[in-house]
Parts: C-alpha cells; sequence; structure tokens
C-alpha cells in the first residue's frame, strides 16, 4: 500500500514538537529509568484515530504483500530458484521490521498513551538493528545473484547453489543479529540523565543516545561509524555490480533481451537507493541538521514503506509470482489482489 505525499506531509503539519509532550522528565541515571516516552504526533483524540487508521492500513498492506510473496515462493517449486530464495529472506526482514516499530505505534494511538517499558524499548533497538543489517545484506546478495545471472550466466548453477545461497544467508541473519547484540548493549549500558522522552514513534539508537549525560556515547558513536562505514562497503560493491550489469545489458544484441534484464535489475537499485539515502541521513547527518519533521519523516521513509512497497516494486508485478498465486488461490481471488498477467 503506498502512501501518499498528503499523508506524509500530515505528520509534518501536526507539530507534536512543539506541545507539552515534548518536555523531557530529566532524570539522574538510567537506574531510575523504567520507561520511556515516544514522540506523540497530537493531542486530540481524533487525529490520533486517524493515525491509527492509516499505520493500520499500512500495516494490513505490509503483511498482505510480503504474505504473499513468502506463500507463493515456499508452496510453488518452480520458485525455487536462488532468486527466489533470496526474495523469500527480504519479505522475511520486511515483516519483521514493520512488526517491530507498527503495532506498538498503533496501540499508543488507541490508547492514547507515548509509553514503552525500558525493556520493550531495548527489544525494539535490537530488533531494529539485526533486521535492518541483515536486510541490508540481502539486498547485497541479490545484487551479486543479478550480477551472476547476467554477466557470468553459464556459471550461475556452480556459483549459486544450494549450500551457497543457504551460506549467504545464513551469514546474513548471523551478521545481523551480532551486530545488533554489540549496538544493543552498548546503547543500553550508557548513564541516561537527559530525561526519558524519545524523540520519535519508536526507540532508536540516535534517539536514546540524546538522552546520555556521559561521553562515553562517543564509543557507541564510533561503533555505529565502524558499521555504517561496512554497510558503505556493501554499497560500493552494489554499485560496482550494477556498473557491469549494464555494460553487460547494453551489450545485449536483442532488445527485448535488454528490456527483460533492466526490468529484473531496476526495482532493486530503486530500493537500495532509497534505503541507503534514507539510512545515511538518519544516521550520519550533522548535530546542526537536527529538525524534529526531518528525523521523523526520514525515519518513517526508511522503517515502514520499504517493508510495505518492496512486495508490490519486487514480485506483485512479477509474472512468476503472478502465476503461483494462480495456482495456490485461483484465478478470480489473485486477479482482485496483483492484476492480470500480462
Amino acid at each position: 500500500m503506498l502512501l501518499s505525499h498528503n499523508s506524509v506531509l500530515s505528520f509534518c503539519l501536526f507539530h507534536p514538537w512543539a506541545g507539552p509532550h515534548a518536555q523531557k522528565q530529566q532524570m539522574p541515571n538510567s537506574s531510575s529509568v523504567s520507561e520511556f516516552l515516544l514522540l506523540a504526533f497530537t493531542d486530540t483524540r481524533e487525529l490520533q484515530l486517524l493515525h491509527f487508521g492509516l499505520f493500520l492500513g499500512i500495516y494490513l498492506a505490509a503483511l498482505l504483500g510480503n504474505g504473499l510473496i513468502l506463500t507463493a515462493i515456499a508452496c510453488d517449486h518452480h520458485l525455487h530458484t536462488p532468486m527466489y530464495f533470496f526474495l523469500l529472506n527480504l519479505a522475511l526482514f520486511d515483516l519483521g521490521c514493520i512488526s517491530t516499530t507498527l503495532p506498538k505505534a498503533m496501540a499508543n494511538f488507541l490508547w492514547d498513551t507515548r509509553t514503552i517499558s525500558y525493556q520493550g524499548c531495548a527489544a525494539q533497538v535490537l530488533f531494529l538493528a539485526f533486521l535492518f543489517g541483515a536486510e541490508y545484506i540481502i539486498l547485497t546478495v541479490m545484487a551479486y545473484d543479478r550480477y551472476v545471472a547476467i554477466c557470468k550466466p553459464l556459471h550461475y548453477g556452480s556459483l549459486l547453489g544450494t549450500r551457497a545461497c543457504a551460506q549467504m544467508a545464513a551469514a546474513a541473519w548471523g551478521s545481523g543479529f551480532l551486530d545488533a547484540v554489540l549496538h544493543t548493549a552498548n546503547t543500553f549500558s550508557l548513564p541516561l540523565c537527559q530525561g526519558n522522552a524519545v524523540d520519535q514513534f519508536f526507540c532508536e539508537i540516535p534517539q536514546i543516545l540524546k538522552l546520555s549525560c556521559s561521553d562515553a556515547y562517543l564509543r557507541e558513536v564510533g561503533a555505529l561509524v565502524f558499521s555504517i562505514s561496512l554497510l558503505f562497503g556493501c554499497f560500493v560493491f552494489i554499485l560496482v555490480s550494477y556498473v557491469q550489469i549494464f555494460r553487460a545489458v547494453l551489450r545485449m544484441p536483442s532488445e527485448q533481451g535488454r528490456h527483460k534484464a533492466f526490468s529484473t535489475c531496476l526495482p532493486h537499485l530503486a530500493v537500495v537507493s532509497l534505503f541507503v539515502s534514507t539510512a545515511t541521513v538518519a544516521y550520519l547527518k550533522p548535530l546542526s541538521m537536527f529538525l524534529p519533521s526531518l528525523d521523523l519523516v526520514v525515519s518513517f521513509l526508511y522503517a515502514v514503506v520499504p517493508p510495505a512497497v518492496n512486495p508490490l516494486i519486487y514480485s506483485i508485478r512479477n509474472k512468476d509470482i503472478k502465476a503461483a498465486l494462480r495456482k495456490l488461490f485461483g484465478t478470480y481471488f489473485s486477479a482482485l489482489i496483483v492484476g492480470p498477467i500480462s
């Protein structure tokens, strides 16, 4: 489900940071923090229910889209290929990401509250760091898959066999989890004395660091810079892969072949660009650029929008996925969801 520009803009127009909820509650140290206060979009009950409905629609769209992808790939043996195996992992990560942030935000809208427990906040940080890191590695692996398929088609079976795919997926899950544990333990070991109000509708590491009163936060900043440098290395790998892909595609004699190759690569490249640009602004922008409205929009773009739109741009317009869904659910029901094959 795509979010309209007016819906995104409404987050800025409500000015939630200007109200009384924006005031931080001063606390001496982290031992006295038992809960955090998430950002309240508005104090008006009608607008709270409007936000609840908006978030619920996005969440249900993400569940439906990613659920259809998982079902189609798992049940149709024609889709048991490396490309769709990695796509299955991506759908799992997307479901995890959006399920970590939106349910709590929706509950706060519905019950007119903004609290989250200390343990709940730590869990959000852990799962988001894990899922974001693992998802980006999977996106890197998917770029490698496209590179081998287009530039080295004769070696595709040997380079991306069943064992190799399983190892790459396991590396994504394992490295993402270890990195998340490191950052979560590092972040929540810092003393907090700048209050307990988080300027975001979910818990994330930069917002927790703002509450620290110790120079020890530089340790976590350094760890973040190191992780982002590794992610930048992945981005360079993706970029180099696509340079080679485009060179190979442009040398293809068949216009139909070029069109097919571009159609499988451009959606992935667009998602990577959105992911990298929003995450970079969120985590590497200087303090002089701090604006609550900018933080809110950027976090929404990288935490909520991709899990909801990835099924659309990757698979719902994919003929193989549509054919698999028609086998599973029938022609009429599948046509209502994904439209005609052509």
